[in-house]
């Protein structure tokens, strides 16, 4: 993620005040009140998935505030999602207290007045999403304008792995990758507040298909590695081993089949573009994940009926 802010080189002395200056004048606009100004420490990192704005917030012991003069000032209509790691915050909004922690996550309007009463020193992962396109995946009536979200089991874990699973990679991902990856994390947090208390992580198959399609998400932006395995895919995606074979069997493949069939029709796709005819076939193999030409070979005739080079060689003809 991108850095945008941090206090950590400056002058103890001149921390606060730097902090407010740029970050709480003009990047959120708020007011900040610390309880020890002259012991302030924050950073603020931030990368972008498509409508979605993700934030790291680290910040000393405070109370946030944002009035109607704050509001008067964004151009953008839009809600807050909130993932603790450390520490505690209570929301306080429409007359509404929020008690959120690690385990507690929480939504609420950026475009209505709130306080935020944070305890001790606390870091976040902070989602800023547009109203209106948020607001489309629910019945009318049925967006819920602040609430808190459960974030140690079913949809709402879910949404909070794949929340940190995406701060993690944001650096690795391509801006198409991390834009459809957006709509996705926006999908995910719809189901977990309008599921609200009534997720079994282990039973519910909207759950269940929700926790694969991230897991396809990160396996498809990793296609390209030739040491994927199903232990990093697990690994990285926060399941067990046994919970990821669960998760495909609804697509009636296993998980290495699924890999082997989306790189191959990754392969089709690059042997049918013009603009790749200058690589041959082994390199576009190799880049897509095979470490061996001839088993490419092999399977690509087994799935598509015919070998990768006359696939090409058709390709050719066909353009002259």
């Amino acid at each position: 993620m991108d850095l945008v802010f941090t206090t950590e080189e400056l002058d103890p002395a001149k921390r606060f005040a730097a902090w407010q200056d740029a970050i709480c004048d003009h990047y959120v606009h708020v007011d900040v009140n610390a309880v020890k100004p002259a012991d302030y420490q924050g950073f603020i990192r931030e990368a972008q998935f498509g409508p979605v704005t993700m934030s790291d917030v680290f910040l000393s012991e405070q109370r946030i505030s944002r009035r109607e003069r704050h509001i008067a000032k964004l151009d953008k209509d839009c809600y807050y999602v909130q993932f603790l790691q450390q520490g505690n915050m209570d929301v306080l909004q429409a007359g509404q207290t929020l008690v959120t922690s690690p385990g507690v996550g929480a939504i609420f309007s950026a475009s209505d007045a709130y306080d935020l009463e944070c305890s001790n020193q606390f870091r976040s992962l902070y989602l800023e999403i547009p109203r209106k396109e948020f607001s489309s995946r629910f019945a009318e009536g049925k967006m819920p304008s602040a609430a808190t979200i459960a974030t140690g089991r079913g949809l709402g874990r879910i949404a909070a792995e794949f929340c940190a699973l995406l701060a993690a990679e944001a650096s690795h991902l391509e801006e198409a990758a991390r834009g459809r990856l957006g709509h996705e994390l926006m999908d995910v947090l719809a189901l977990a507040l309008d599921m609200g208390d009534k997720d079994e992580f282990s039973e519910d198959a909207t759950a269940r298909n929700a926790r694969l399609r991230s897991v396809k998400a990160w396996i498809e932006e990793h296609l390209t590695d030739p040491d994927l395995s199903l232990e990093k895919i697990a690994r990285s995606n926060g399941v067990s081993l046994r919970h990821l074979h669960y998760l495909f069997r609804s697509t009636e493949m296993s998980v290495s089949e699924w890999i082997l069939n989306r790189r191959l029709q990754r392969c089709y796709d690059a042997l049918m573009r013009p603009e790749l005819r200058a690589l041959s076939v082994t390199e576009i193999a190799y880049r897509l994940g095979f470490s061996s030409s001839s088993h490419f070979s092999t399977v690509f005739r087994r799935k598509f009926g015919h070998s990768p080079s006359e696939l090409r060689r058709r390709q050719v003809t066909s353009i002259e």
